[in-house]
């Protein structure tokens, strides 16, 4: 009410002190409102008074804090101090209410450090440009050379600092921001000096110790500067750069950079425990800091260090780090391929391999050259297995004319005979030029990589499919029938390269040459080859039942069964006799592995079928006196299972096969047990 008064006078005395003075009162009364309009007029008046305009951008900041335009709350006490640095702290404390002082402490704590940092806000330009209008008769009234902020200036900066330091000397926060400050302006001597005392009342606060470091560097005391960041890294704190980074100039960051960089090169090379490893790791992630985040050659090196620490998966981190950034990093994707292969995750270490093999083999190479014997052994074997896939798939579909697929199975294979000199590699290599149609180059090829050994089967096998390309049939047959005695999938993989009309010809060469080895007796020879013609003659019923016999006779019983089964499932137009007969071998095949009821069900079939031709098949083997007693055995069985229809129809057919005394009495038991039922 007084200050009303007084402004309602016609004498216009102290109008400006009035004003601030009343704006205070409703700011303590919470009408912020006409506060922020008696600060305003005494800001924007014709003849500004420095220690009225003082209080008005004082009490315009407090308004601005709970505006949320904290920012412009800085800026208001930035021109304050400019203006008069004295008045500025006698305002606030005299002035701003004192449970309103720690967060206005905290708030220009806070913004200057931001403003150091150079991070900038949505809708700065557009405040500065509002303030700047409000102020524009203020410039001319007070001679500052420095007077309108920008979040890029420390001069202003320094001076919210010390205004913060003389309202609170040990504040820790504003003794950084001061420090700061100064060394934006280039008093490095001054800004050591005022970290060096604030580092004497807390010896173990990291943010100082680092800035210091900095400041050593910068002067050129590497060793102290180095003994400094060797307490940062005991103390564990090394994110306390990243804030610190934004501050420092581009020139320190990059020495900054290079000497931790260099350090951790040269703990590397002289010691390998895990300590120093660790050690390593904190300076290279200085060095990375220091770069602004990315930085690939310490990436890459800390990176390894993770994985040989066991922590992959920050090593995964680092290794992504750096792919994000640039996708044909041929290190990079091979470190996290190494990783990968130690997380036992194939598929991901594969793709990785080949994609680095991709952009340049030649270093993808040597890096898995580096590792480890196992190492490379198990890359060499997933890198095989998931070329041997894809060729497979690729030859199944004769869809050769994917010549992306093709380039890059040949790339994978030329890898694999630098990494690795196992015959594999070289059969994998030979296949892949036979799948683009190099069949030359696979011939010499396999010439050469088998020129100081013999070939094995496998390779052998590759030989006979060039050979067929020559017409040279009987010689293939041969290595193919040696090879489908060892591996059948691996032949059935190679004759996707013969083309059908040869496959033909093979099946009729190799079932020739089976018959005349089965003559000799010779069944383990005849084996192969019938395995040959049927793989080549898509499963032939006729080879199917040459091959059964010549099991039979190896005593491979469960395998020619097998055949039987396929050969029945395939009757078709074959002749009631045919068809009868391979009942009879089925049965025959099933009494050898003592499967004597489902043998008897097979020769009743047979029976049922053509009576005659199963009764010369039983006579050829195994005999009529032998099959009639298992007829017998299992007849007896049902019989005593009380399951008398089925012990009647064994009976019957057995007396058909011969007139056994014992089957004879088991039927006239079934009449007189089973006379109540009628089982005919």
């Amino acid at each position: 009410d007084i200050c009303d008064h007084l402004l309602a006078a016609e004498q216009k005395t102290y109008y400006n002190t009035l004003l601030a003075l009343r704006g205070f009162c409703s700011l303590h009364a919470h009408d912020d409102q006409q506060a922020l309009q008696d600060f305003q007029k005494v800001i924007e008046h014709d003849s500004p008074h420095p220690n009225s305009c003082i209080k008005a951008l004082c009490g315009r900041g407090l308004l601005r804090i709970s505006g949320g335009s904290r920012y412009l709350t800085a800026l208001d006490y930035i021109t304050a101090c400019q203006l008069k640095l004295e008045e500025t702290i006698f305002t606030i404390k005299s002035y701003v209410p004192w449970n309103q002082r720690g967060l206005l402490l905290k708030v220009l704590q806070e913004e200057g450090q931001k403003m150091l940092q150079k991070k900038r806000y949505p809708g700065v330009c557009s405040a500065c440009g509002q303030k700047k209008k409000g102020l524009c008769r203020f410039q001319w009234s007070f001679p500052f050379s420095f007077f309108f902020f920008s979040s890029r200036d420390a001069p202003g900066v320094y001076q919210l600092a010390s205004l913060l330091m003389e309202l609170d000397a040990s504040d820790e926060a504003s003794q950084i921001l001061c420090a700061d400050a100064l060394y934006q302006l280039g008093c490095v001597e001054e800004a050591h000096k005022l970290l060096s005392q604030a580092l004497s009342r807390n010896p173990q606060r990291s943010p100082i110790l680092a800035r210091l470091a900095l400041l050593q560097l910068k002067k050129g005391f590497m060793y102290d500067g180095n003994q400094l960041l060797k307490k940062v890294i005991r103390i564990g704190d090394t994110s306390c750069l990243l804030p610190i980074m934004d501050i420092f100039k581009d020139e320190d960051r990059k020495m900054m950079k290079t000497h931790c960089h260099f350090r951790a090169l040269t703990i590397l090379k002289e010691k390998q425990k895990d300590a120093d490893i660790k050690e390593a790791i904190a300076y290279l992630s200085f060095a990375i800091i220091a770069s602004g985040g990315y930085a690939e050659d310490c990436l890459l090196i800390r990176a390894r260090c993770y994985g040989h620490l066991g922590q992959k998966k920050t090593a995964i981190f680092d290794f992504n780090t750096i792919l994000k950034k640039d996708p044909r990093n041929v290190q990079a994707l091979s470190g996290r391929g190494f990783i990968y292969l130690a997380l036992k995750q194939q598929k991901e270490a594969v793709q990785d391999l080949i994609s680095a093999l991709k952009v340049e083999a030649g270093v993808a190479i040597q890096a898995i050259r580096s590792l480890k014997h196992e190492a490379q052994g198990l890359i060499t074997q997933w890198l095989l297995q998931h070329g041997r896939t894809a060729l497979t798939e690729l030859v199944a579909t004769k869809d050769l004319s994917k010549e992306e697929t093709l380039r890059d199975l040949l790339m994978i294979a030329k890898a694999l005979i630098k990494i690795c000199k196992d015959s594999q590699c070289h059969i994998f290599y030979t296949d892949v030029l036979i799948a683009a149609g190099k069949y030359e180059e696979a011939l010499d090829h396999l010439r050469e990589a088998f020129s100081h050994s013999l070939p094995d089967d496998f390779a052998s096998a590759r030989l006979a499919v060039l050979q067929l390309k020559k017409r040279n049939v009987p010689v293939a047959a041969h290595s193919f029938s040696i090879l489908a005695k060892r591996d059948e999938r691996e032949l059935m993989f190679l004759l996707n390269f013969v083309d059908t009309k040869q496959q033909q010809h093979l099946s009729q060469v190799a079932a020739q040459e089976g018959n005349v080895l089965i003559k000799e007796h010779c069944y383990e020879k005849a084996l192969g080859y019938y395995t040959l013609a049927i793989l080549t003659s898509k499963h032939n019923p006729r080879y199917l039942r040459q091959r059964a016999a010549c099991l039979m006779h190896l005593k491979k019983y469960d395998e020619a069964l097998k055949d039987m089964e396929k050969v029945i499932q395939l009757h078709g137009r074959d002749s009631l006799k045919t068809r009868t007969e391979d009942h009879c071998s089925k049965g025959h095949l099933l009494l050898s592995v003592a499967e004597e009821e489902a043998a008897v069900q097979h020769y009743i079939e047979a029976l049922e079928l053509d009576e005659s031709t199963a009764l010369c098949s039983i006579i050829n083997g195994p005999g009529s006196e032998i099959l009639t007693k298992t007829f017998h055995k299992i007849a007896q069985h049902h019989f005593e299972m009380q399951h008398y229809e089925e012990a009647w129809k064994i009976t019957d057919y057995g007396l058909k096969i011969d007139k056994n005394t014992e089957l004879k009495k088991l039927k006239t038991r079934l009449k007189r047990e089973a006379s109540s039922c009628s089982i005919h």
